[in-house]
C-alpha cells in the first residue's frame, strides 16, 4: 500500500473543532468562562489559535467574546443543532457526489480509510479522530469545490458522539458507513454515495441530539 501524508485541519480549525465538538454535546454548558490561557492549556496549543477559533465560534452564535476576558459559552438548543448537521449533510453529499463525476483520484481517500481501520483495530480513539477526519478531508479535497472544502473545514466538529453510546461502539458504527461510502466511490455510483453520506451525517446529527434528550 501507498503511503501519503495525513491531511488534518489547520490548528486554528482544530481549536474550533474540539470546541465546537464540546458545546454541541453539552461538555461545554451554556454560561461557562473561557480564557485565552485556560482553554490554550487545555487543548496544549498556543494562545494564538484559540484566539482566531473564539472569532470564528463568536461569529457561529456558539459563544459570546468577553473584552480582555476570553468568553462565554452561549446555550445551543436542538434548531441550531439540526441547522448545523443539516448544512454539512448537503455539502458533504455534494462533495462525495462530485468525487463520483469527475473521477477524481480516490486514493488518498482509501488511504485514511484503511489507517482508520487499523486505528479501530489497535482500539486508538485519537487515532482513529484523525484518520476519521481525514477521510472525510479527503472527500471534500476529490470533490473539487474549494469553497464547499473550505465551508466544511469551518463545520467541521469532530466526532459526533451522543451519551448514549460508547466510542468504540461509535467509532464502529462510524466505520462501517465509511466502508459503504467508500465503495461507492470506488463504484463511482453518484447516487448511492451522495445518499450514503447524507445518511452518515444525520445519524450523527441524531447521535448528537441524545444529549438535549
Amino acid at each position: 500500500m501507498e503511503l501519503y501524508p495525513i491531511t488534518l485541519l489547520p490548528a486554528r480549525e482544530r481549536v474550533a473543532s474540539a470546541l465546537r465538538e464540546a458545546i454541541l454535546s453539552h461538555r461545554l454548558e451554556a454560561g461557562r468562562e473561557l480564557t485565552l490561557k485556560e482553554t490554550a492549556q487545555m487543548l496544549g496549543v498556543s494562545v494564538t489559535p484559540i484566539r482566531e477559533a473564539f472569532q470564528q465560534l463568536a461569529q457561529e452564535g456558539l459563544i459570546e467574546l468577553r473584552p480582555n476576558r476570553g468568553a462565554v459559552i452561549l446555550g445551543v438548543d436542538a434548531r441550531m443543532i439540526r441547522e448545523h448537521y443539516e448544512l454539512r449533510a448537503v455539502l458533504e453529499r455534494e462533495a462525495a457526489m462530485a468525487a463520483c463525476r469527475n473521477g477524481a483520484d480516490l486514493s488518498r481517500i482509501r488511504n485514511a480509510f484503511e489507517h482508520a481501520q487499523k486505528a479501530l483495530e489497535k482500539q486508538d480513539s485519537q487515532e482513529y479522530g484523525n484518520f476519521n477526519q481525514s477521510f472525510h478531508m479527503e472527500i471534500w479535497k476529490a470533490g473539487g469545490n474549494r469553497k464547499i472544502e473550505q465551508l466544511l473545514s469551518q463545520l467541521w466538529n469532530g466526532l459526533s458522539m451522543g451519551h448514549k453510546v460508547t466510542r468504540t461502539a461509535y467509532a464502529q458504527i462510524s466505520m462501517s458507513e465509511h466502508a459503504q461510502i467508500m465503495d461507492a466511490l470506488e463504484r463511482r455510483d453518484e447516487r448511492q454515495a451522495g445518499e450514503l453520506m447524507d445518511h452518515h451525517i444525520h445519524r450523527s446529527m441524531e447521535n448528537i441530539l441524545t444529549h438535549l434528550g
